[in-house]
């Protein structure tokens, strides 16, 4: 580093956000390339990728995360000094609702995907002995409620797979993090948007009462991308308004 005042700098680094098409990926890109960052923007929707990576100054990838070999090639291709995958997907059923095929559909994109980005582009940084990796997992790593079972299951999982990750090539100069988002307003939480009441009670459980923009996750991503957090690994930032902190919102009478 050469002072505080470069030290969210990304000037000479290769970042390449899975998931770049759109919400957190988007703006997560985004701030990568405001910060000096050469961006792939890399998404199984490559108009939307593409998109976002004319606003970036980057370029735009196909992939979908799905097709293990699709991903080592990616690795191979794009060389990271930064990862960002954001990719998710989520069935709000309870247990005894819940189909195999459903449970198969969450777990195959949330974890066994996280799985093969983690080791395929790991292993470059691994070699070169640099790089920074942000996984998206979620509040429901540490809290849950009715409906969450299998997206909550892998959310924890994948903060466990980040937390390993991040001691097995932490003696390579790789650092692996987690940021845990609270209610966001993007794509996936459609559904809940769509219902006023329970749009509103999410907005109330947080301490700042309201729910977060895409953007809001941006800062998380270059902090921990950067030198700025170059002893941070193997943590979990929470970016939630205060959701895990607050148990309740009755307030007591004086």
């Amino acid at each position: 580093m050469t002072g505080y005042d470069a030290l969210f700098r990304l000037d000479g680094r290769r970042a390449v956000v899975i998931g770049a098409g759109s919400g957190i990926g988007r703006e997560a890109a985004l701030a990568l390339a405001a910060h000096g960052a050469e961006v792939v923007c890399a998404d199984r929707d490559l108009p939307a990728a593409e998109e976002t990576a004319a606003r970036a100054g980057g370029r735009a990838r196909l992939l979908d995360v799905l097709d293990t070999e699709a991903v080592r090639e990616a690795a191979g291709a794009e060389p990271a000094d930064v990862l960002v995958f954001t990719a998710a997907t989520n069935v709000r059923k309870r247990l005894l609702d819940y189909s195999g095929e459903e449970f198969a559909r969450v777990v195959d994109l949330n974890l066994r995907a996280s799985f093969d980005v983690v080791r395929a582009f790991g292993a470059g940084m691994v070699e070169r002995r640099r790089g920074s990796i942000v996984g998206f997992a979620s509040i429901r790593a540490s809290v849950t409620e009715p409906g969450q079972s299998v997206y909550s299951a892998t959310k924890a999982g994948l903060v466990q797979l980040l937390r390993t990750a991040a001691a097995e090539f932490g003696p390579y100069g790789v650092r692996v993090n987690a940021v845990a988002p609270g209610v966001v307003e993007t794509p996936l939480t459609r559904q809940i948007k769509e219902s006023p009441a329970w749009y509103d009670a999410y907005a109330a459980k947080s301490a700042l009462g309201r729910w977060a923009r895409a953007e809001e996750m941006a800062g998380a991503v270059v902090y921990l991308a950067s030198d700025a957090a170059s002893f941070v690994t193997g943590s979990v930032l929470y970016v939630d308004g205060g959701w895990t902190a607050v148990d309740g919102r009755f307030d007591p009478p004086n």
